[in-house]
This record gives structure tokens, C-alpha cells and sequence, in this order.
């Protein structure tokens, strides 16, 4: 076990105080879970009009991320971080005192649209931090310290929800001032558009022009983004055909069933992170890409014919290893293949594809079950990621190739 740890070790000091940051701001990540049961059980709007504003702050994130991308390149990362989660954390402050609708709305929707500049604001802080070789655990502790504070920050918010509401916003708040002293403090800014930046490899040299443009001399990039949203669209069926699927199958046991597998997947991600990545450190992250669109097939698949709860066990686990050699070794690869000055903008990209991705698993399953039957979903799932799989093979092949020219150009 210890060989598995000593894995993290030698990691810059600033990436640790961001994996905390992190930690501490998904930990107190306490609004957005029960935001639809606040609007309508706590401040009286109706199913319809929840479901709107609920809509609404996830469709916000869209035009967050691209100007939190755009502002991440151009002003620096730390300083704008700075602004954004102190602006999105003192915009739930007035919803803990107040119930008016017009005052509660507008508040939700300034923190969501705020937060949306957060997360490329930390990948694109951790991939100026860490050199090429440390980005493989780098980005593996940043996801283990992400999903530590997933599994705790609910419990305590739906205490808090129950007992303490007030303390549900202002809870949220805290921890996001935390993490902002943190960072503050213990972080120098990683990036400023005036300073000449080092970089270790051809492909992270700043280029010129726009995006659209920048991806035109990068198609691998393009393409690599097309299908990490491609694998959002396979990974994201758990939370909606999965219990749809298992409601099927047992009936009024399937919620329970449903929240035991979410339950399994949580401590898989946490128990199985550290041991995953040491395993698969020395591979190209395509090849890890490949073996997670594998995983995704296996544990997807088997689920258009097992029966018993203890074989979807097993299948949560296949699927939830796919998820970690996905989650890391995407990060990864942007990270090694971004020119310097387009950091944020393709964390941002990249944040977006799987947001479509994940909405489109949604929108389209649920019009194919209704079709076809919650079973034969998972047969068209496992095709779909052999195919996926197969593809991000041939861009591993690609990107070789196209790597082994630039070596001989220079």
C-alpha cells in the first residue's frame, strides 16, 4: 500500500494546497444538490417553475465556462479564481435570510454563473504547476480529493437542509472563502499573459489566433474532445436508465438498489483511485482512454442480461474503474497537448462537451426505453463504446504519428 501512496509524493506544495482547496470546496458544495427540494418545499414555487430555474443553472454554466476560459488566459488564473468563487460565495449569503423568490433567484443564478469559471480555473492552475511526468498523479490526487468531498459534502447538506437551513447557504459560503484564503495565500499566480512561459514539450508552445483556429492546426484536440463528450454520453446513462433499469428488474426495491450502487461506485472511486493510477502510470493516456471505453463496455454491457443485484455490483465496479482511468488521463492528455495560452479555453471546451454529453444521454434514453425497453439500452451502449474505444485508438495511432513528424520537421 505504501508504494501506492509514495505515488503522490514529490508533487509541487502548491498542487497539495490546491487538491485541499478542492476538497474543502466540494465538501461544502451544499446548495446545488438539494436546490430543487429548497425552491419547492422551502420557498413555495411550484414543480414547474423550479424545474425551470434548476435548468436554468445548469444551462448557465455553458456561457460561464466559455468567458471563465477566455478571462483564465488573458488575466491569469489565480486572480480571476479569486474573484469568481468569492463573487459566487457571497451571492448565497442573502438567500440564507431571506424567502423572496425574485431575491433567491437572482442570487442562485449570479453564484451559478460565477461558479462556472471555477473548475478550468483549477485544472488550468494544476497543469501550469506540475511538469509533464507528475501530471498522471497530480491529476489523480486533484480527482480523489474532489470525490472525497462529493461523498461527505451531501450528508452534511441534507442535515443542514433539515435542521439548520440557514446554514445550508451560509455553510456553502464558508467553505468557499476557505478554499479562496487557501489559495490566496499558499499559491503564487501560474500564469500571466505578458511573462514568456517555459514549456516542456512542443505541443504546449502558446500559438496565435483564436480558438476556432487553434484547433484547425490541432485536429487530434478537436477530436479528442468530440470524444471524451462521446464517453460523457456513455457514462452518464447510470443516472438515468440505471435506475429505470433496475426498477424494472426489482420492482419497489429498485431505489434502494439504485442508491447501494451509488453508494458502491463512491467507495470504489475513493478505495480504488490510488491503485488504479500507480497501475497505469507508464501508459500513454489514450491507451488509458482505450481501456476505460473497454470498461465502460464490459460494465454497461452486461447489464442488458444479468439479473441478480450481485452481478450489477460487479458491474458498477467495472464501469467505475472506467470512470477514474477516464476522469484522470483526460485531464491529462488536454494538459500535455494544450498550447500554454489556451489552458482554460479547452477546460472550459472540455467542461462543456461532457455537460452536452451528459444532457443528450438523458434526453435520447429516455425516448429509446420508452421505445425499445430499459435491457436493450445497455446493448446499444456496449456497441457505442467499443466504438468510442476503437476510435480513441486511432487517435492514439494519430497522435503518434503526427508527434514522431514534428521530432523529425525539427
Amino acid at each position: 500500500m505504501k508504494e501506492y501512496i509514495n505515488n503522490y509524493k514529490g508533487l509541487p506544495k502548491e498542487m497539495y494546497i490546491l487538491c485541499f482547496a478542492n476538497l474543502i470546496n466540494r465538501l461544502g458544495d451544499f446548495v446545488v444538490p438539494f436546490l430543487a427540494l429548497y425552491l419547492t418545499q422551502k420557498i413555495g414555487m411550484t414543480a414547474t417553475a423550479s424545474g425551470i430555474i434548476v435548468t436554468l443553472s445548469s444551462v448557465i454554466g455553458i456561457p460561464a465556462s466559455i468567458i471563465g476560459g477566455k478571462v483564465l488566459d488573458v488575466f491569469g488564473r489565480k486572480k480571476i479564481y479569486i474573484l469568481s468563487q468569492s463573487t459566487s460565495a457571497l451571492a448565497l449569503i442573502p438567500c440564507a435570510f431571506t424567502k423572496n423568490v425574485s431575491i433567491t433567484v437572482v442570487c442562485l443564478l449570479v453564484s451559478t454563473f460565477f461558479n462556472g469559471f471555477i473548475r478550468p480555473a483549477f485544472k488550468s492552475m494544476a497543469t501550469d504547476i506540475l511538469r509533464k511526468e507528475q501530471r498522471q498523479a497530480g491529476f489523480s490526487l486533484q480527482y480523489l480529493s474532489i470525490n472525497l468531498g462529493v461523498s461527505i459534502g451531501p450528508i452534511m447538506a441534507g442535515f443542514l437542509f433539515n435542521n439548520f437551513l440557514p446554514m445550508l447557504f451560509i455553510g456553502d459560503a464558508m467553505t468557499s472563502l476557505i478554499a479562496v484564503f487557501l489559495i490566496w495565500r499558499n499559491v503564487e499566480e501560474t500564469y500571466s499573459r505578458s511573462k514568456k512561459v517555459v514549456v516542456e514539450n512542443k505541443a504546449e508552445k502558446a500559438e496565435k489566433g483564436n480558438t476556432f483556429q487553434m484547433l484547425w492546426k490541432r485536429p487530434h484536440l478537436l477530436m479528442f474532445l468530440i470524444l471524451s463528450a462521446m464517453y460523457s454520453y456513455i457514462y452518464s446513462h447510470f443516472k438515468f436508465a440505471l435506475p429505470i433499469t433496475l426498477n424494472d428488474q426489482f420492482n419497489e426495491n429498485g431505489a434502494k438498489y439504485f442508491g447501494y450502487l451509488m453508494s458502491i461506485n463512491a467507495l470504489t472511486v475513493i478505495l480504488l483511485t490510488v491503485f488504479v493510477t500507480a497501475l497505469t502510470k507508464k501508459n500513454h493516456q489514450l491507451t488509458n482512454m482505450v481501456f476505460a471505453g473497454i470498461a465502460y463496455a464490459i460494465g454497461f454491457g452486461m447489464m442488458s442480461y444479468i439479473s441478480g443485484f450481485a452481478l450489477f455490483i460487479l458491474s458498477t465496479t467495472i464501469w467505475t474503474i472506467g470512470e477514474i482511468l477516464s476522469s484522470i488521463s483526460s485531464g491529462v492528455y488536454l494538459a500535455n497537448n494544450s498550447p500554454s495560452n489556451y489552458r482554460a479555453r479547452l477546460n472550459a471546451i472540455s467542461n462543456i462537451g461532457w455537460f452536452l454529453g451528459s444532457a443528450l444521454s438523458t434526453s435520447l434514453s429516455g425516448a429509446y426505453i420508452e421505445n425499445y425497453g430499459s435491457k436493450t439500452i445497455w446493448t446499444l451502449i456496449f456497441i457505442l463504446s467499443l466504438v468510442s474505444a476503437s476510435l480513441m485508438y486511432a487517435l492514439k495511432i494519430f497522435s503518434n504519428k503526427k508527434s514522431k513528424e514534428e521530432v523529425i520537421a525539427a
